[in-house]
């Protein structure tokens, strides 16, 4: 059958049934709906729980919730529990999850022979960025005896990733020390050295800025901001000012060390953001040395894909565009 004529919920099931099958306690998403045709839901599962993204417009109706809780429990065996996010509530706890089936939650998940803590509830999202896990990945292979400032941490998960390659220390810094709170206990059912995993809470631009102030030098640091946001020490907007923060952490960096950018801007082409990396490149201490792709179950696949982003990503394969720089000192 066309993709034009499947319904939304004939569009889960062969997006599901494209999946690879998830190893006990992994996480991946099973649906894009912003590319596999159904803009108003995005599901992700996290060990035993489905977590159903509804982005719905408040007023718009949600009747069809129930159904797809059901329809999910069906395809996916190994659920247990189903948590909806409603995107656009006005009730924060609404925003933050309702359970529709089961009764408790995962408090971590397994990736990369990594174990995660995971606080499903913890904000509108899951605490734990799927769209990175090339980036975990690669921090886990290259940071082994190596120092990281992890900006922007949130729950800390690419710092983590850090340490158990095998990092020497990683510095996780954010605004919200709750959020924080989440890397120190995956650093310890890993067994990491909780002395490795240092805090540091506050706005970035102050941070970042105290940082310079104290010459500090890291061989490896990850910018992943929000994509807009204003604090009390600037304001972030990847689409226009990409290169403001890029700049306020390439002073931070050792010679021959690395900076992964990350820009989530989905208006943001890939080759308008390439754009903004080579002219940073052009005075010859710095130089982009990979692109990281994002794995096909965030974006979808080819079968399942019927909606383009609205930006073009190449040369990146999705809007959550992830970039490994290589910076020299003068």
């Amino acid at each position: 059958m066309p993709q034009a004529m499947l319904t939304e919920f004939e569009r889960v099931t062969r997006a599901i049934q494209m999946r690879p099958a998830l190893p006990p306690g992994g996480a991946q998403r099973l649906f894009n709906g912003f590319t596999e045709g159904w803009a108003q839901v995005v599901i992700e599962q996290f060990a035993d729980t489905l977590v159903i993204y509804n982005h719905a417009q408040s007023g718009e109706g949600s009747a069809w919730l129930p159904d797809l809780s059901a329809h999910l429990l069906q395809l996916v065996p190994e659920a247990r529990q189903v948590l909806v996010k409603h995107r656009h509530a006005q009730n924060n706890d609404l925003r933050k999850g309702e359970l529709l089936a089961g009764s408790s939650l995962p408090d971590m998940i397994e990736e990369n022979g990594v174990r995660y803590a995971l606080n499903l509830r913890l904000n509108q999202d899951a605490s734990f960025y799927l769209d990175t896990r090339s980036l975990r990945a690669w921090l886990k292979d290259h940071l082994k005896d190596r120092t990281l400032l992890n900006t922007f941490a949130y729950t800390g998960s690419l710092g983590v990733a850090a340490l158990a390659g095998g990092a020497r220390q990683v510095m996780q810094c954010d605004s919200k020390r709750a959020f924080l709170a989440l890397s120190k206990r995956s650093a310890q059912i890993n067994n990491l050295p909780p002395e490795a995993n240092q805090m540091l809470t506050g706005d970035f631009f102050r941070v970042s800025a105290d940082l310079r102030r104290q010459d500090a030098r890291f061989d490896c640091v990850v910018l992943d901001p929000p994509f807009f946001a204003a604090g009390s020490g600037g304001r972030i907007d990847l689409q226009r000012n990409a290169a403001t923060l890029i700049n306020k952490v390439r002073p931070l960096i050792n010679d021959g060390g690395w900076l992964a950018a990350i820009n989530n801007a989905l208006f943001l082409s890939g080759q308008d953001y390439m754009q903004v990396l080579t002219a940073l490149a052009q005075d010859g201490y710095m130089r982009i040395e990979t692109l990281l792709p994002v794995a096909p179950d965030c974006s979808g696949y080819p079968e399942t894909i019927t909606n383009p982003p609205p930006a073009d990503p190449a040369p990146f394969n999705h809007s959550t565009k992830i970039a490994i720089l290589r910076v020299r000192r003068k």
